[in-house]
């Protein structure tokens, strides 16, 4: 068994929008409806566990009853930080379920394809992650702003959601590493000395945080395109 755990908890601060980020419309659309899809009609999702906040609770609930998403379990309120909310959607997690995969419904432009690619590749080492590739020059930069040295980007690759873990796994080290600060999942498998396997995810699975984020959504969802 199967579930998959979107986070819809973010107020999107730094969006500077009138409602909270699940909600921020794309092309008419709430940002989370574009998130909720792939995995709702994906084969190997057998539930879904939608986090929110208690400040936007029913009114996501209110957003998404028009939509036919049957998978959903269960929503549950998240916590002041990101991994608060995933630790909830943890415990939320059916008894029976073997396999667990993450994502930030701020990332409005995942595939079916893609969902596949991440799962089949944590089937093979227990964790796997999306990414990309880093285009930029990146320097490391002294605390004074001096540029410290020039980073090689070549084995350096940005991570993306969705992460997909054997359930056990994602569970062990959230129980032993909780209290740390991390920004992605994945970070905390690495810590258990675990592999974690990376996919090549898209350039277009942005995360919507500011406002030109939402500009290239816009353009994005004209495009009708889904991730690829």
């Amino acid at each position: 068994m199967l579930s998959a755990i979107i986070l819809a908890a973010g107020a999107g601060r730094r969006l500077k929008a009138s409602v909270p980020k699940p909600l921020v419309e794309i092309r008419g659309r709430p940002a989370i409806i574009y998130s909720l899809e792939p995995f709702n009609k994906h084969p190997d999702i057998d539930e879904i566990i939608l986090v929110t906040s208690a400040q936007n609770k029913a009114a996501i609930a209110k957003a998404i009853k028009s939509y036919s998403f049957k998978k959903i379990k269960a929503l549950c309120l998240g916590g002041r930080r990101r991994q608060d909310s995933v630790y909830e959607g943890l415990k939320a997690v059916s008894p029976g379920s073997n396999w667990v995969i993450i994502h930030d419904s701020a990332r409005p432009f995942i595939n079916s394809k893609l969902i596949t690619k991440v799962i089949s590749a944590a089937k093979k080492t227990g964790a796997a992650i999306l990414g990309i590739p880093v285009k930029a020059t990146i320097k490391s930069v002294q605390e004074d702003f001096l540029v410290d040295k020039t980073v090689d980007r070549g084995n350096l690759w940005e991570a993306q959601t969705p992460q997909a873990f054997k359930k056990e796994l994602i569970l062990k080290a959230y129980n032993k590493y909780f209290q740390e600060n991390f920004t992605d999942d994945a970070s905390l498998v690495e810590k258990l000395g675990e592999r974690v396997k990376i996919v090549q995810g898209s350039y277009e699975n942005i995360k919507i945080t500011t406002r030109v984020d939402l500009l290239f959504a816009g353009l994005i969802a004209e495009r009708g395109a889904h991730a690829i």
